[in-house]
């Protein structure tokens, strides 16, 4: 697999994700989305969460398409609005946890196929109309690599989506990033939760994405993601002994702290969350006469 080592492995994500479905989903509801929600006044979290998925299916024009990519799929809840709800024709899911493979496939309506497999090993049949990603980037690169390595892990990923993508089609991606230089996880977090992980700078997935991509819209929605934090803590206070009953004490405060760390974190604008669209480019069509770029 090239590019294997910049990125964490199979087993530091299944290390996290699959240490219980069930667990996962007590607090982070029935569709066992794992990413910020995108709020609006009066919205609950599961209100927030489907707006999310709205809004990334919206930015790729995924709607009513014959062939949809999801890098970093989870238990599936996007491929389940896109083909429920968006009309997509067909959707696939990338994810390296085997249980949210096995939970997702279970959960799925036709049209939608779940593998487990990384995109860098990804080959598919024909071009998809558009990719979304909705929390993977954290993992596409890992702690310890120098600046020119993390952002060429990044790069690899956006050379992929433009194989992979049709002519004209877009990119819809959200991830959290670093608010500011010198600013790195807490060792626990590093070490316990989301190994082999790191958070990019917010520059940094713009500039991998050139030349190949266009950036469309981004915004910083960091308040949303601790919001969607509380909620989430709250929910894994109100069954407390239940997920202990499932995965222990320890894990479950292990998890309790993390989740107020990283509120606070987004509180304090240590951490941002950004959702990001691109498009991607024509090479034909992005050169001035004379030889500039337009």
């Amino acid at each position: 697999m090239t590019g294997q080592t910049v990125g964490a492995t199979a087993e530091a994500i299944q290390h996290h994700y699959d240490l219980s479905d069930d667990f996962f989903g007590l607090w982070l509801g029935p569709e066992r989305i794992y990413s910020s929600a995108l709020y609006e006044d009066g919205d609950d979290l599961e209100t927030a969460q489907t707006r999310k998925l709205d809004h990334h299916i919206a930015a790729a024009r995924a709607a009513g398409k014959d062939r949809i990519l999801d890098v970093g799929c989870g238990w599936g809840a996007m491929l389940r609005r896109l083909v429920s709800h968006a009309g997509a024709k067909s959707a696939v899911g990338l994810t390296l946890s085997a249980s949210q493979a096995e939970w997702g496939r279970a959960h799925v309506p036709p049209g939608v196929e779940i593998r487990e497999e990384s995109w860098r090993d990804h080959d598919p049949e024909a071009p998809y109309d558009a990719i979304i990603s909705v929390g993977a980037f954290e993992h596409f690169a890992r702690p310890g690599l120098t600046p020119e390595a993390k952002l060429n892990a990044y790069r690899e990923f956006f050379e992929f989506c433009g194989r992979v993508l049709r002519k004209g089609g877009r990119l819809s991606l959200q991830t959290i990033a670093y608010s500011a230089s010198g600013i790195t996880l807490p060792a626990f977090i590093a070490e316990r939760i989301f190994r082999e992980s790191e958070l990019p700078l917010i520059h940094e997935p713009i500039a991998a994405a050139d030349p190949g991509f266009e950036l469309v819209a981004l915004r910083n929605d960091r308040e949303h993601y601790a919001r969607t934090l509380v909620a989430w803590e709250r929910n894994l206070m109100a069954c407390r002994e239940e997920a202990a009953a499932m995965v222990g004490a320890a894990a479950v405060e292990e998890h309790l702290r993390y989740l107020r760390v990283c509120a606070m974190a987004f509180k304090l604008d240590t951490i941002c969350l950004l959702r990001m669209t691109f498009a991607k480019r024509d090479p034909a069509t992005s050169i001035l006469p004379g030889g500039g770029r337009r």
